[in-house]
C-alpha cells in the first residue's frame, strides 16, 4: 500500500489538490493500492476558492515508498507558502529518507524552502517561473515543460498539470496502460508528456480582440487535419481573402496557413512522444507522407 499525503496550505487552489487526489483516489478504485491523506498546520485550511477543508494536524508514519505533495496557492505580499519551518523540515526528511516530495504549481516555493531544489531541475506555473528562479538561484527552472522529475523531487506546471503529473507517476509504478485506464475513467482528453508545452498553439495566438480572426481560428481548429482552402476560411468569417490574410498576419504573426501547420505539428509531435511513428503520426494530422512534418519539426 502506497500512502499519498497532501500537505494543505492556507489559500490553496483547490483544482491543483482535487487533480491529482483523483487520480491517485482512482487508482485505489481500479485496486492498484493508494491510500490518501491529507495533513496540515491546523485542522480547517481556507482555500483560495473559498471553501474550507478539514485535515489531520498528526503527520502520519511514512515509509520511501510514500508520496508527500504540496498544492499550489494564491500568495500574498510577504507570505511565502504559509508553511512553517517545522513543515519544511518533514519535507526535507521524508526526501531524505527516501521518499519522493511533489509539488503543483506554485507549491514548488515549499520544495525550494525545504531545500529540495538546490541543484536540481524543476518547474512551475509559466507566470512564477522568473520569481521561482530569482528565489532559488541554485535551482535549474525548466520552461515552459508540464511537470519534470529530479531524484525523487517532482515539480509540475500550474493546476491541470499536476493531473499530467500524478498520471506520469502512476505510470512509472504500475505501467502506462492503467495510467491510460485511469486517463480515460477521468475522461481526460490525453495524458501529457512532462516535456510538452505549458500552452497550447490554440492558447498562444489568442490573445487579440479581432473577432474575424477568432472565428477563423475556430474553424482552423476544429478541421486543421484537413485541406483548408484560403477562400473558405474567408467566406466562413464574411471577408475578403486579402483582408483575412492581413487581419490573421496582424494578430497572431502566422499566416492562416501556418496556423494550421502549427496545430498540425503540435498534434504530431504529442502522438509522436506516445509511441507514434513519424508516418503514422503526419497522415493522421492530414499530411500525405513524413516529408513535411520532416520540414517542420527541423524549423520549429
Amino acid at each position: 500500500m502506497t500512502r499519498v499525503v497532501f500537505l494543505l496550505v492556507p489559500r490553496l487552489h483547490l483544482l491543483d489538490l482535487a487533480g491529482p487526489a483523483q487520480v491517485f483516489s482512482t487508482a485505489a478504485d481500479f485496486g492498484l493500492g493508494y491510500e490518501i491523506g491529507y495533513v496540515a498546520e491546523q485542522e480547517d485550511v481556507l482555500t483560495a476558492q473559498g471553501l474550507s477543508l478539514r485535515a489531520a494536524t498528526q503527520w502520519p508514519r511514512l515509509s520511501a515508498e510514500d508520496l508527500l505533495v504540496v498544492p499550489g496557492r494564491r500568495a500574498s505580499t510577504g507570505d511565502e507558502d504559509g508553511l512553517s519551518p517545522a513543515a519544511l523540515e518533514k519535507l526535507a526528511a521524508h526526501h531524505a529518507a527516501g521518499g519522493t516530495v511533489a509539488s503543483v504549481c506554485t507549491g514548488a516555493v515549499a520544495l525550494g524552502r525545504a531545500g529540495l531544489l538546490d541543484g536540481r531541475r524543476c518547474t512551475t506555473h509559466h507566470d512564477a517561473q522568473d520569481d521561482l528562479a530569482r528565489r532559488y538561484p541554485r535551482a535549474r527552472v525548466l520552461r515552459d515543460v508540464l511537470y519534470v522529475v529530479d531524484d525523487r523531487v517532482v515539480t509540475s506546471a500550474g493546476i491541470a498539470s499536476g493531473i499530467d503529473l500524478a498520471l506520469h507517476l502512476v505510470a512509472v509504478r504500475h505501467g502506462p496502460a492503467a495510467a491510460a485506464r485511469i486517463a480515460r475513467e477521468m475522461v481526460v482528453y490525453a495524458r501529457r508528456n512532462g516535456d510538452e508545452q505549458q500552452t497550447s498553439v490554440m492558447f498562444r495566438h489568442r490573445a487579440h480582440l479581432v473577432d474575424a480572426v477568432h472565428q477563423v481560428q475556430d474553424l482552423i481548429d476544429a478541421r486543421f487535419t484537413t485541406q483548408l482552402s484560403l477562400a473558405g476560411l474567408a467566406s466562413g468569417a464574411g471577408i475578403s481573402e486579402r483582408t483575412l490574410t492581413r487581419h490573421f498576419t496582424e494578430a497572431t504573426g502566422l499566416t492562416p496557413l501556418r496556423y494550421q501547420q502549427e496545430l498540425r505539428l503540435e498534434r504530431a509531435q504529442h502522438l509522436i512522444a506516445h509511441g507514434a511513428t513519424s508516418e503514422s503520426a503526419a497522415r493522421a494530422v492530414g499530411f500525405q507522407d513524413a516529408r513535411m512534418l520532416r520540414r517542420l519539426r527541423a524549423r520549429a
